[in-house]
C-alpha cells in the first residue's frame, strides 16, 4: 500500500484557499514562507496541486523576472496549471519596468480598453522612447494601431514585442490578425501556429489555424 504524500505548507495553504476562496489570505501566508525563487523551483514538482499553487502565487507575487517560469506553465501537462499560468503571465507582463513606467503602461491599457486608440498610440510612443525594452509597451501600441486599421504598423510592434518577450502569445496572435487584414493568410497561419505553441489553451487560435489550413489546401487543388 502506497504511503500518502506528506503535504507541504504550500499545499496546505492552497487547500485552504480552495475552500475559502480568500486570495488575499492565501497570498499573505505564501509571502511569509516562500520567496519567488522558491516558488519558481516548486513549479517543477510532480504534484499537480503544488504546481497549481506555485503558479497561482507567482502570478500575484512574482515580477517580470519570473516570465520564463510562467511561460513553462503554459505548456504544463495539467490543464488547470496552464489556465492559471495564462492569467498569471499576463499580470507579470504589466509589472515590468519601474513603478513610474508601470503606472504609464496601465494608463495606456485603460486607454485601449476605453477605445481611445489615438491617445494610446501617442502615450505608448512616449513610453517606448523612455523604455524601449518594455515589451508590453510595444504590444499595447500594436493593439491601438490595429484598432486604427494601421495593420503594418501593428505587425512591426507585435514583432518587436515578441523579440523582447518570446512568450508573448498575445503579440503572436495579434500579428496573425493583422496579416489576415493584410490578406496574407500564410503569414497569419505561421503567427497563429507560433501563438498556439506558446499557449496550447488558445482555442480560438486553434480554430483559426484549422480554417486557414483548409482554405490553403483548397487553393492548392
Amino acid at each position: 500500500m502506497a504511503t500518502p504524500r506528506r503535504l507541504s505548507v504550500l499545499d496546505k495553504l492552497y487547500q485552504e484557499y480552495l475552500t475559502s476562496q480568500d486570495s488575499s489570505a492565501f497570498l499573505q501566508q505564501v509571502g511569509r514562507y516562500y520567496s519567488t525563487g522558491t516558488l519558481e523551483r516548486l513549479t517543477y514538482q510532480s504534484s499537480r496541486a503544488t504546481r497549481r499553487a506555485a503558479y497561482l502565487a507567482l502570478g500575484f507575487l512574482g515580477e517580470y523576472e519570473s516570465n520564463a517560469a510562467m511561460g513553462r506553465g503554459l505548456v504544463d501537462p495539467d490543464r488547470a496549471v496552464r489556465l492559471i499560468a495564462e492569467n498569471g503571465i499576463r499580470a507579470l507582463w504589466r509589472r515590468s519596468g519601474t513603478p513610474a513606467q508601470r503606472q504609464r503602461l496601465n494608463a495606456i491599457i485603460r486607454l485601449n480598453s476605453s477605445q481611445h486608440y489615438e491617445k494610446a498610440v501617442e502615450r505608448a510612443a512616449d513610453l517606448i522612447r523612455q523604455a524601449p525594452d518594455l515589451a508590453e509597451g510595444w504590444n499595447q501600441r500594436a493593439i491601438a494601431h490595429y484598432n486604427l486599421n494601421e495593420f503594418s504598423e501593428s505587425v512591426r510592434d507585435c514583432h518587436r514585442a515578441l523579440e523582447l518577450n518570446p512568450y508573448h502569445f498575445d503579440a503572436a496572435t495579434g500579428m496573425g490578425q493583422c496579416y489576415l487584414q493584410l490578406n496574407d493568410q500564410r503569414a497569419a497561419l505561421e503567427c497563429f501556429r507560433r501563438a498556439l505553441r506558446l499557449n496550447p489553451c488558445l482555442e480560438g487560435v486553434r480554430a483559426g489555424i484549422d480554417y486557414l489550413e483548409r482554405t490553403l489546401r483548397k487553393r492548392q487543388r
